[in-house]
């Protein structure tokens, strides 16, 4: 179906530059279903520019000349269609970001954890849309401590960590575990020092931390193939970027992963609703307990 007219010219007047024979509205409604298809998450008219310019490049290296071409690719290239994900998905963090839940694992979690492990017990925590890896490092030094010789001992015990994305690049750029120096700012100092190494202008994690997790591409949207439950899981500033019904079916299959008495850390802008009301219960800002326990 063509837009009309004064639609057209609308969009083009936002598109200062670009011919609307190489990109225009279709092109964009037609990226932002795949998608939304793809990942759950919505792009609304006012990131058309944004659309333009991370994927323009993709165009240009597939040698298509226009969006509508290179989308024809998308469509039918699976390997191409993950780029176009990768290209559009938002990986923005910092250590200790929202550091009432690292305050809140420290003094309510980590303690029982740390019980059960002495007693033979395990731990399982899972960081969903870990981006570049501050989030889930944060969540590790946190657990081992300031005391390097108690945490050495605690990285000992039966511990996995999963930390899952669906950006390829920043899944490679956690696994480095390797960050600029002055993305350090928000991690207490005593952490940063029993955790981390500094070279040149760089904070390096230590490779004991880096050891006790597994980094994995995983969409939400799509099938989970973890076998157990989780004590601990983060999904934070994530489904933000999802539509209502998205966000409830993703909160519910997160209530069901967690073991009774586990807990889900949440965005500051998101809230739990839907289905996995029956099962969870807020105990503090953006901080839900499953019922059971």
């Amino acid at each position: 179906m063509s837009l009309a007219p004064d639609l057209e010219h609308s969009f083009a007047a936002k598109m200062p530059g670009i011919s609307p024979g190489v990109y225009d509205e279709r092109d964009f409604r037609a990226v932002a279903a795949i998608l939304h298809k793809e990942a759950g998450i919505l792009l609304p008219p006012g990131k058309a520019m944004l659309v333009y310019s991370r994927i323009a490049p993709l165009v240009r290296a597939s040698g298509r000349g226009t969006f509508s071409s290179y989308i024809q690719l998308i469509e039918s290239d699976a390997d191409e269609r993950r780029k176009t994900v990768n290209a559009l998905t938002t990986n923005h963090t910092f250590f200790y970001r929202e550091a009432h839940h690292f305050e809140h694992f420290a003094h309510e979690v980590r303690p029982r954890m740390l019980d059960d492990l002495a007693h033979g017990g395990s731990a399982r925590m899972w960081s969903a849309g870990s981006s570049s890896g501050e989030e889930v490092f944060s969540l590790i030094m946190t657990l081992l401590g300031p005391d390097r010789q108690e945490g050495m001992a605690i990285a000992r015990r039966d511990i996995r960590i999963l930390a899952s994305d669906i950006a390829d690049h920043a899944l490679k750029k956690a696994g480095e575990g390797i960050y600029d120096g002055r993305d350090s700012s928000g991690l207490p100092e005593d952490l940063r020092r029993a955790w981390t190494t500094t070279q040149g202008g760089n904070m390096v994690i230590a490779p004991e931390a880096r050891a006790m997790v597994q980094f994995k591409r995983l969409n939400l949207q799509g099938e989970w193939p973890m076998q157990r439950q989780f004590q601990v899981i983060f999904c934070r500033n994530v489904m933000i970027y999802f539509d209502q019904p998205t966000k409830e079916r993703l909160v519910s299959r997160f209530a069901q992963a967690l073991v009774p008495g586990g807990y889900l850390y949440i965005g500051h802008s998101e809230r739990v609703s839907g289905p996995a009301e029956d099962l969870l219960e807020s105990v503090g800002p953006t901080i839900y307990h499953r019922r059971g326990r």
